[in-house]
């Protein structure tokens, strides 16, 4: 994986900073490049290796709170003021593995949930991320530059962070694998947040393999998967959850069809029709914005020197700088978390109660148990839709409804291009099935990089 152990931090580094001058242009992934990304790893190389990704230069979404670099979360209202006065944990852990900051990543403005018109992968700080596959098409969200920089070969590490598909679209768009963890096993603290029932941070990675050092790191431990072997899914039961999250796009479904070969030809029983129950949408946005409005109060009194407080006091910031932050999108969802119930309150605890009943015990749990399955594999999203400042974005379906309200993990592993455009598969499991998701991702990139070979590097072409 181009640890230290085999190449220089200061040469890992060059490379990248090289390939970034190449590419930034283009894509615009990283909005706030680290100015000491030689410094340290002139500092790493002078060190007795601290672990496999020891000098490996990584990217952390800029939601993610850094001491030495800006934390906006693509907002102009804290751009211009006091850096946060700690690393998040997760940061403190990259760098307690010798890890190098190499910047941060844009990011759709607030994570995405301010407008129901948002434009996937824009900000106000960072500008417009494209993807590196067809400049005119999405880097999706929210964790747009994180999927675009790995996508396009600046790294091969980057942190995202995921309440409803922004690593497991960005993944998908890009190419490039994506980890969103169970809720809670990677730490949260010091990131901007939307929902503390959904938040998670987690990896987005070149390789299935690359995924798993890099969560090793996020959770403080090292993560095993068992050795290889000529078929490594023997006795893996996998199910595929037809209705509502296959279907929904030709272009998605061939590659997914194709896995499901390779997924058997490597020892798994694929069991079919393996649906869930539908899974509603408004009891989901009502738990977020009323966990959003509380904890980005909580957040920000962490913020030295903003100014800023609350929700309500970012809304009246965005009005009076309309002509930069509302160009293109208003604020929609501020305003309604603003005007809606709030935690704690009895609508809240319906809704958080009906979303996990739906989305656990009454859908991926049941599932698994009554099919007696390791995982569920799906289309993960269609290929990535145009860039359109205009009309609102439309995606005609998605994986990652259930697993956010459950809290549960997702793995996206590149499966082909479609029309020129990556395509993938969304591996679904229970809480803390990280290590059998991890285990089927990578037995299925080996048998499709034996089967069609790696996916293609992009081509930055001008559009598709």
């Amino acid at each position: 994986m181009g640890s230290s152990n085999s190449t220089r931090s200061v040469e890992q580094v060059e490379r990248a900073l090289a390939r970034m001058a190449e590419v930034e242009p283009l894509i615009n992934s990283i909005c706030t490049p680290a100015p000491d990304a030689r410094d340290q790893a002139a500092a790493r190389d002078a060190e007795q290796p601290r672990g496999p990704l020891h000098g490996v230069p990584v990217l952390v979404k800029d939601n993610i709170d850094t001491a030495d670099l800006p934390t906006t979360a693509g907002s102009l209202a804290l751009a211009d003021v006091p850096h946060p006065s700690a690393d998040a944990t997760l940061v403190r852990r990259l760098h307690e593995a010798g890890m190098v900051l190499l910047g941060k990543t844009n990011l759709s403005e607030w994570a995405n949930i301010r407008d129901d018109n948002s434009v996937s992968g824009w900000s106000a700080y960072g500008g417009l991320t494209r993807n590196p596959y067809a400049l005119n098409r999405s880097a999706g969200g929210s964790s747009s530059g994180s999927g675009a920089a790995v996508g396009a070969g600046i790294t091969r590490f980057a942190i995202g962070t995921e309440t409803d598909g922004s690593i497991t679209c960005p993944a998908a768009f890009n190419g490039c694998v994506g980890l969103k963890p169970t809720v809670g096993l990677v730490p949260r603290d010091g990131i901007v947040p939307i929902s503390s029932s959904q938040d998670s941070p987690g990896p987005l990675t070149a390789t299935v393999d690359e995924a798993v050092a890099l969560l090793s790191v996020l959770i403080g431990t090292s993560y095993e998967l068992p050795a290889a072997e000529s078929k490594p899914l023997q006795g893996k039961r996998i199910g595929v959850p037809r209705k509502d999250y296959w279907g929904y796009s030709a272009h998605a479904d061939g590659p997914a069809e194709q896995a499901l070969g390779l997924l058997s030809a490597a020892g798994a029983t694929v069991v079919d029709n393996t649906d869930l129950p539908p899974i509603g949408w408004d009891d989901e946005l009502l738990v977020m914005l009323a966990e959003l409005r509380a904890g980005l109060a909580e957040y920000l009194a962490t913020r030295p020197g903003s100014g800023l407080r609350d929700l309500a006091d970012i809304v009246e910031f965005n009005w009076e700088h309309a002509d930069r932050e509302l160009p293109h999108f208003g604020q929609s969802l501020f305003e309604q978390a603003l005007a809606g119930p709030e935690v704690g309150s009895p609508a809240y605890l319906a809704a958080l109660d009906r979303c996990r009943r739906a989305s656990r015990a009454d859908g991926i749990d049941k599932v698994l148990a009554e099919h007696e399955l390791d995982a569920l594999v799906s289309p993960a999203y269609p290929p990535a839709f145009l860039i359109d400042h205009v009309n609102p974005e439309h995606a005609a379906g998605s994986a990652t409804s259930p697993a956010a309200q459950a809290g549960y993990p997702l793995l996206t592993v590149p499966s082909g291009l479609a029309a020129g455009l990556p395509v993938a598969v969304t591996f679904w499991g229970g809480a803390h099935s990280e290590a059998d998701l991890l285990a089927i991702g990578r037995a299925y990139e080996a048998a499709r990089d034996a089967d069609n070979g790696p996916l293609p590097a992009p081509q930055f072409l001008p559009q598709i």
